[in-house]
């Protein structure tokens, strides 16, 4: 069984062979880890998931590089500051801080015309699950664009320019999603981080008001191509993982340790499948290896269906240790058999 085949049957509970392999990682691991044993963990343990990027797209606004230390521009507009080399920095100015700026949005509508042939051609060469090489995330754009302040207190005014440019950021994505679900990819995947440590960011009631149309916009889209939609949330977003499985989301990546994993597994266990992750805010930096081989049978013993819906994912960040990330899929492989 490849890649592809044993992606499809996991998030349509057709019974893959194995647990199938996922990895997320940020740029400060190569300033961390030598070469050597990055490149050993990599051959160890390849994973199921890849994508073409964005080939052939000339951005217009993007300014130097989103992980070094300095000041960087991304396709928006938006002015990022990072004082920390391997990670992304943060919107200190935002773009539309006030209304009167609104002159100067523009969406990327260049990375709308990516080269659909070099796309296709790249998923005919991989036996790998292809995803698409956008990620559309309307509530942290709108922050990176407004200001996190300001939007919270757009959400409760909902002013006139609140509306027009939320609906002209949808707009920008919906056009994307149609865009890639045209190509031979097998997946579109999009993300807002709508947790913090212990609830939603806004409430529940507020978030259904407002996001969740779009989202279902975006399912509507993608499974009318026939392609999967995955989702990213980090945080405490247990509040909202029924209403993401009522609008057909196929697969979601979430922060599973600051919630009741036994919980999440007793109310929506086999709805959805779980794209990851294990701890990477306490167990992949500060656990013992002992201690993130037990968080994978917490997960397993929660969440594990021999006919999928479980993806091994977690991401390879700052100060996460290898010999913890060896062991999380070690732990998974035995999971397996």
């Amino acid at each position: 069984m490849n890649s592809r085949e044993r992606m499809r049957r996991t998030v349509e509970f057709d019974k893959p062979d194995r647990i199938a392999r996922d990895l997320w990682t940020l740029p400060i691991i190569h300033l961390e880890h030598s070469p050597t044993d990055l490149e050993r963990f990599f051959q160890r343990w390849p994973v199921d998931i890849t994508g073409p990027g964005t080939p052939g797209v000339q951005p217009r606004r993007l300014k130097g590089d989103a992980y070094q230390v300095g000041r960087y521009v991304d396709e928006w507009g938006c002015v990022f500051h990072n004082i920390q080399a391997g990670v992304i920095g943060e919107v200190k100015e935002p773009l539309l801080g006030d209304w009167s700026k609104m002159e100067l949005f523009r969406t990327p509508d260049e990375y709308l015309g990516f080269d659909v042939d070099a796309v296709n051609a790249f998923c005919r060469a991989s036996d790998k699950w292809c995803m698409a090489g956008c990620c559309p995330r309307p509530f942290e754009r709108l922050q990176f664009l407004r200001g996190t302040e300001n939007l919270m207190i757009d959400f409760m005014e909902q002013p006139a320019e609140f509306k027009e440019l939320l609906g002209k950021v949808h707009d920008f994505h919906c056009r994307e999603i149609e865009a890639w679900a045209a190509t031979d990819i097998d997946a579109i995947r999009f993300m807002d981080d709508w947790g913090s440590q212990r609830s939603l960011l806004i409430s529940p009631s507020q978030w259904r008001e407002i996001f969740k149309p779009l989202y279902r916009d975006y399912v509507q889209i993608a499974h009318g191509k026939g392609k999967k939609l995955f989702m990213h949330s980090d945080g405490f977003i247990f509040d909202v993982y029924g209403d993401l499985i009522e609008i057909g989301i196929d697969a979601i990546n979430s922060q599973l340790f600051c919630m009741d994993i036994e919980e999440i597994a007793r109310r929506f266990g086999g709805k959805i499948t779980f794209w990851g992750e294990i701890d990477r805010q306490h167990i992949l930096c500060f656990g013992t290896v002992e201690e993130a081989r037990a968080a994978v049978r917490r997960v397993a013993d929660a969440l594990y269906r021999p006919e999928g819906g479980l993806i091994a994912q977690f991401e390879l960040g700052a100060a996460a240790k290898l010999d913890n990330a060896h062991a999380i899929y070690e732990a998974w492989e035995s999971v397996t058999r």
